[in-house]
């Protein structure tokens, strides 16, 4: 929109500078005419037999002779003023402008009927044989042709000025879609990058661009390594804060072997308290860090938390399987959807009677992780207090783990969600992560 403004600006003020320049000319040339027919009129000068001066060889131009054409000519003489026929009775005013020297001067006249004359004139002394007299000559031509003139030529001008003007215009337009065109291609990158299908601009740019996107590139490297860095550091806070809950643990058993129960159960809830926390800003710390170019593959994961599960306690007595498909992928850390599913399906084997089913599929854009058991499920008035934060699935039944609010965190953390699911047959978590592509993965049952 500006540059068709600045164009439409520009065309206005060059007809405007054209327009001027023209007349400029047009008024240049007028004034040499006019120059040749003062020389005309003063070599024309003479007296007849009764003495009087008269202009004897005329100019021949016929508007000379037509009453108020617009040319006119004039002389003053010191007894007589000889004028055009042009005039008609008209008399013109000596200006004052004219230099008495002799040499030809350009001025402006009041002509007939109060129009506007350009003028060009002299003063000359006559020879001996005319009398020797010092007289003033004129010629004048109305304005009103060099404006008329100036408005032909601008009307002529116009087309052109529209056609360039269009020209201009559509020639704007490619090159702003040409030029822009790279920085589309930098805008589809970046968005791919972050919906991580793409990692990184690359190098394929005009060089006006290279610079730009390699500078890109070098920030996301830079992130990646502080994500790195990041995830090391939660990974290390994680063992470093463990180890010493570990050991209480022991403490606690001691205290129990000698009589110290009350004491014991006092420091076993503040230090399941503190394991809940630790867990919890754990898995923020970690999802908060998460890389948009994450890719999980389900069925590889849900095969190795399944396989697991299938071995603990729980799990030996209950037929744990899974049906996913191997070409999904969803858009989450891979170690994150392991502890997610990992709690999911713990929580499941504890409470299951006989079976713990785990499927996954494709709706929307979204990968849907169903993990269904057969138990007793959670009754309809604690599924809030369940998801609610601080609310674990281990209120409600034996166990440790990681409660459904804090598997709703790493969910929430990826753009899912968590549903829970209760009916007499049993509960039905549904963890839902966006879509990730199609990773070749083969799946079975253990």
């Amino acid at each position: 929109m500006a540059g068709a403004i600045s164009i439409l600006a520009a065309l206005a003020l060059s007809a405007l500078g054209l327009s001027y320049l023209f007349e400029r000319h047009a008024e240049r040339r007028v004034v040499s005419e006019l120059g040749v027919f003062l020389d005309g009129i003063v070599a024309g000068l003479d007296r007849n037999a009764d003495g009087i001066l008269v202009v004897s060889g005329a100019p021949s131009d016929p508007r000379f002779g037509h009453p108020l054409s617009g040319l006119y000519w004039q002389v003053w003489a010191d007894n007589a003023i000889i004028r055009s026929r042009s005039l008609w009775d008209k008399d013109l005013d000596e200006p004052a402008a004219m230099p008495a020297d002799g040499t030809v001067a350009q001025f402006r006249l009041a002509g007939p009927g109060g129009t506007s004359l350009i003028a060009v004139g002299r003063h000359f002394t006559l020879p001996p044989r005319l009398g020797g007299d010092r007289i003033a000559a004129a010629v004048a031509l109305d304005d009103e042709e060099i404006v008329a003139q100036r408005r032909a030529f601008t009307a002529d001008l116009l087309p052109y000025l529209v056609v360039i003007g269009l020209f201009l215009l559509i020639a704007a337009y490619a090159q702003i879609a040409v030029g822009l065109r790279p920085l589309i291609a930098v805008r589809d990158r970046l968005s791919a990058i972050r919906q991580g299908t793409s990692r990184r601009l690359g190098r394929e740019f005009p060089d006006e661009i290279l610079p730009l996107a390699a500078e890109v590139d070098a920030l996301l490297d830079a992130r990646e390594m502080q994500l790195d860095k990041a995830r090391t550091r939660a990974g290390d806070l994680a063992h470093g804060l463990k180890t010493p809950l570990q050991v209480l643990s022991g403490d606690v058993e001691r205290l129990r072997q000698r009589g110290e129960k009350t004491i014991a159960e006092d420091i076993e809830q503040i230090a399941a308290t503190m394991r809940r926390h630790v867990d919890r800003e754990l898995v923020r710390a970690r999802t908060a860090i998460g890389s948009a170019t994450a890719r999980a593959p389900i069925a590889e994961v849900i095969e190795r938390v399944v396989n697991v599960v299938s071995r603990t306690p729980a799990g030996e007595r209950l037929d744990c399987s899974f049906s996913v498909p191997a070409d999904l992928a969803g858009r989450i850390d891979a170690d994150d959807l392991a502890e997610a599913i990992g709690n999911l399906v713990e929580n499941a084997a504890r409470h299951a009677r006989t079976r713990v089913m785990v499927e996954a599929e494709r709706e929307d854009g979204h990968i849907v992780i169903r993990v269904k058991d057969d138990g007793p499920g959670i009754p309809p008035e604690r599924l809030v207090q369940a998801l609610a934060r601080g609310g674990r699935l281990d209120q409600i039944g034996e166990g440790a783990g990681l409660g459904l609010a804090i598997v709703r965190e790493i969910a929430e953390a990826w753009k899912g969600k968590l549903e829970v699911r209760t009916d007499p047959a049993g509960l039905e978590a549904l963890f839902i992560v966006p879509d990730a592509g199609t990773p070749a993965v083969q799946s079975g049952a253990p």
